[in-house]
């Protein structure tokens, strides 16, 4: 299923002719490190799951003051680990050269960064995640220009979030 699912995507990116006939292929285009580092930063600023799977903890415990009991249920806030002042510099601002010759990345090795979980329980479709995130950024790149529109200061667009197990825009796009 795995195989024709790629084939038929491959098949698709090839024959469409609003994609300009470019078909992907695995030469090196010059500018995939920047774009790993853009997922990267996009990740940390926006997981796709702002809490991650309830955790219980095994043992009581000392975190940083609190008190953990044995057997309670523990959430991980991404959302909030990705804004750690004590982990990131401005973590608010989207600079790519903070990913540079730095080993954080989203794949769970570090704390900092944490988007699909960590250890063995992290996500196990997180190498699929990024073949598939890396793989639209680089479609949507390719098939429109990104302008903002006559007069239009990009302060000027509503990036509130809406809460909740995924995070969506707050007011929708009309």
């Amino acid at each position: 299923m795995f195989a024709g699912y790629v084939c038929s995507w491959d098949r698709y990116h090839c024959n469409n002719t609003s994609m300009g006939n470019v078909c992907a292929d695995e030469e090196p285009i010059g500018n995939e490190k920047s774009q790993r580092r853009m997922v990267t930063k996009i990740l940390q600023l926006h997981p796709p799951t702002p809490l991650l799977i309830p955790r219980k903890s095994v043992e009581d415990c000392d975190i940083e003051g609190y008190f953990i009991p044995s057997k309670t249920r523990v959430l991980l806030n991404a959302w909030a680990i990705g804004r750690q002042p004590v982990n990131w510099v401005d973590p608010e601002v989207f600079r790519l050269e903070r990913f540079i010759g730095s080993d954080i990345d989203y794949k769970g090795q570090d704390f900092a960064l944490i988007p699909f979980g960590a250890g063995r329980r992290g996500c196990p479709a997180i190498s699929f995640a990024a073949s598939v995130i890396e793989l639209a950024l680089a479609n949507l790149l390719l098939c429109f220009d990104w302008a903002l529109p006559n007069g239009m200061n990009h302060k000027d667009l509503d990036m509130t979030e809406d809460s909740g197990l995924t995070v969506h825009k707050k007011t929708l796009c009309y």
